[in-house]
């Protein structure tokens, strides 16, 4: 055979190794199909919670509900998928997952009331939490490492175009239905229903299952644990109000406590190899750095998020279409980017990407400190909220990627279930933070009711949230210049089943 002859070889055989076969691509195609439903599901809130405030005669602490009672229960469910997914096939936890998501459509659907409404949220979040873990625990296992960052990029993409696209179709579905904001919940069911038929067609099993038995300790412990502290930040904003029922820093304080005496009880079984979610995933350096990153990231975003609409809307007197307008070019602009900066990190690795990401998500959200008011150009707000995004656009994939890059395969399903659960309740951190400091700052105006507040004083209150998040993305400045990517995984396979082994005898 001739030397070329022998080159082709070696070329076409590491091009097929960078090919996924037709079950995988199947696989990955109807994950991204069903996480970009829940995703649009989630985000066409934003824009409706104005609205809802306005129907249901809530206040702004109480709407918030809507999007931090979502993230409560994806912190409570998401850890349990670290043992489901290593006891259930692909197919089995897809339907779960779609099935539930889709009951909880229906119920918020046709909610009557605000109480309702909420349960509804809650039923499809348990599907959503259930889901994204399946997603990265999948694609870790079935996408070779060299083409991981084009993947992340993919799940990047779909998982900022349906958040750019949702509070779009939000804004335009309730200026069709006239405020009926229960016709967004309908629109939303019959893609629901259509994942969920094709997840029992089409779904392939493509991961491995092992007998491990489930803690009954550590899951009470997660779920008080979790529950109560979200619960605790999602009180600040009432407390802001003199609303809250009790001190929001009890459940905090709370919720601490079972999470230290969660953390006990995982190192105990991590000995045997049997934790319910293996903490050990902390010992890779990267992953630690790049969840530290992350959860800021979330912090911002999900402030940001809920607080720039009602900024959009009492502030500047914006219509609930033009919100919409507002924040996609941001949106579509992260999403379009994600598939260049996943090869963009398969080549160049994690550091020139999420360093100046993290410094235009900074200047974004100083200049958001600054520079809003009562008379700002919505075209100003428009080009700082798509810079931001165009940051983000350079931090999550590099920061997905590297994290569980530094894992075992092992660990895979334990490391997608904490990214995912720190990011629920970073977000519930940060969306606490930005309403209380909102409504505080509303409060000193005289009035915590929104729809009642003059412009200048909803500029003001928002002005003061964000300054808060300028301040946090400071910290996740200085922690890019550590962040990079992972030549090979920081832990062994190896290493923790002879651990196991060690302290069985």
């Amino acid at each position: 055979m001739s030397h070329s002859s022998t080159s082709e070889s070696t070329a076409a055989s590491a091009d097929q190794a960078e090919r996924l076969d037709a079950k995988s691509r199947m696989v990955l195609i109807l994950l991204l199909a069903a996480v970009f439903v829940v995703f649009l599901n989630e985000t066409t809130m934003t824009v409706a919670i104005p609205t809802i405030i306005a129907d249901l005669g809530i206040t702004a602490a109480e709407g918030q509900w809507l999007t931090t009672g979502y993230a409560l229960t994806m912190a409570v469910v998401i850890p349990i998928t670290g043992w489901l997914l290593q006891r259930l096939n692909t197919r089995p936890v897809f339907i779960m997952a779609m099935g539930i998501f889709t009951a909880g459509t229906l119920i918020a659907a046709i909610a009557p009331v605000f109480e309702v409404l909420v349960a509804g949220r809650v039923v499809q979040a348990t599907g959503t939490a259930i889901m994204m873990p399946l997603m990265m625990t999948t694609i870790m296992t079935i996408v070779p490492p060299s083409i991981r960052g084009r993947i992340m990029g993919r799940i990047s993409m779909v998982m900022s175009l349906a958040p750019a696209i949702g509070p779009t179709v939000a804004g335009f579905l309730l200026q069709a239905f006239d405020g009926y904001w229960r016709g967004l919940f309908f629109v939303m069911l019959p893609l629901a229903i259509v994942m969920l038929v094709l997840g029992v067609v089409l779904v392939p099993n493509v991961t491995e299952t092992r007998a491990i038995p489930l803690d009954a300790p550590s899951v009470v412990l997660s779920a008080l644990g979790f529950s109560t502290l979200v619960y605790g930040l999602s009180s600040i904003g009432l407390a802001a109000e003199s609303a809250a029922l009790v001190s929001p820093w009890l459940p905090i304080t709370v919720g601490l406590g079972f999470l230290v005496a969660f953390v006990f009880r995982q190192f105990a079984l991590q000995r045997r190899d049997v934790a319910f979610l293996d903490l050990r995933t902390f010992r890779a350096r990267t992953f630690s750095l790049a969840i530290v990153m992350f959860s800021l990231a979330m912090l911002m975003m999900f402030g940001i998020v809920i607080i720039m609409p009602i900024y959009l809307q009492y502030g500047l007197l914006q219509p609930t279409e033009v919100i919409g307008l507002v924040v996609l070019p941001g949106g579509l602009l992260m999403g379009l980017l994600g598939p260049t900066v996943g090869r963009l990190y398969d080549r160049f690795g994690a550091r020139p990407l999420v360093i100046p990401g993290a410094i235009a998500v900074s200047a974004a959200v100083w200049a958001f400190a600054f520079l809003l008011a009562a008379d700002s150009s919505v075209w100003l707000v428009a080009a700082i909220y798509t810079v931001m995004f165009l940051g983000f656009a350079f931090l999550f994939s590099p920061l997905f990627a590297a994290s569980l890059g530094s894992l075992p395969s092992h660990l895979y399903s334990h490391g997608s279930a904490l990214v995912a659960t720190i990011q629920q309740v970073a977000g519930a951190a940060g969306a606490a933070v930005f309403v209380a400091l909102f409504t505080i700052s509303l409060a000193a105006s005289g009035t915590t009711e929104v729809p009642l507040a003059e412009p200048a004083a909803i500029a003001d209150a928002a002005k003061l949230a964000f300054l808060a998040g300028a301040f946090v993305s400071l910290g996740m400045v200085v922690t890019a210049l550590f962040v990079r990517k992972p030549a090979a995984p920081e832990i062994s396979d190896a290493s923790l089943v002879a651990e196991a082994e060690a302290a069985a005898h």
